[in-house]
Formats: C-alpha cells, structure tokens, sequence
C-alpha cells in the first residue's frame, strides 16, 4: 500500500496550517506542534527541511517563526512530499537506471510507472490551498479584523 511517511504528513499538515492563518505574519513551530500534536523535535526538523527548499520563510527572533513563501495555491502537495520524502515511487524497479533481473520478462513496469505518473499528477494537482477549511479560515480572519477595530476604538 502507498503510504506517506509521517514527515511527509507533519509538513502537508503544517503548511495547511500556516495557510489558515494569513492574518498571521509568522507562526512558531511550537504553535502548529500543539495543535496537531506532532513530536515538535520532528517538526522543528521538517519545516527546516520545507525551509531549505523554499516553501516556507523563516524569521528568528523572539518572534520568530515560519510562514508560506509564496501563495497556498501555487504550492502543490507534491512539492511538498517531494521536498521532504524525495521522488515518488510505487515499485523499486521504476527507481532510476538500474534495471531488475526481470526487466526482460516484467510485464508490470511500464503500466506500474503510468500508475505512478497518475498519482504524482493528482499531489501535484492539489495545492496547499485546496487543503484549507476556508470557513474556519474567514471565521478567524473576521475574528482578528474585528478584534483590530476593537483595539483602535479603544486607543
């Protein structure tokens, strides 16, 4: 069965979460390790990983923290298993050039790799984007604008 890696779910989950919170300039990794109750050493680990490869900007400081490099629907979920677990492969005998002693026999690469191809190309169809619960998104984007209107009322 194909499976993503927990590190692979942890970024996906990470992302989604970072895209839920725009009004947000940058959100500690500690933030998301709570809510989803990741390991956060593991996190810590993929968002530098998600870092390295461009998907997310870093802030240090006191309030430091992480946040989407570009816009939640132009990262894909691919990119994102990729970055974190490497190429997507169904089967070992589709890995690189090396061939398999079946190779001239093996009835099942070629369709096994149109497999593959088709399933990359649903992950590279889903953004980070598509993932966000937008209700609870606008809920919370309403929720800060109001409290802003509040605080400068009162100022």
């Amino acid at each position: 069965m194909l499976r993503l890696t927990k590190k692979a779910d942890y970024g996906l989950m990470a992302l989604k979460y970072l895209a839920e919170h725009p009004e947000v300039v940058s959100v500690s990794a500690k933030d998301i390790a709570d809510t989803y109750r990741i390991p956060p050493q593991l996190l810590a680990k993929v968002l530098q990983r998600l870092t390295k490869v461009g998907l997310l900007r870093s802030h240090a400081g006191m309030n430091g923290g992480y946040a989407l490099s570009k816009p939640a629907g132009t990262i894909s979920a691919f990119e994102v298993i990729h970055a974190i677990d490497g190429p997507l492969f169904i089967t070992s005998c589709t890995k690189g050039s090396k061939g398999c002693d079946l190779e001239p026999s093996c009835t099942v690469k070629e369709p096994l790799a149109r497999v593959n191809e088709s399933i990359a190309g649903v992950l590279r169809s889903i953004s980070i984007y598509d993932l966000v619960d937008h209700e609870t998104a606008a809920q919370r984007a309403a929720d800060a604008s109001q409290l802003i209107s509040l605080t400068s009322l009162t100022q």
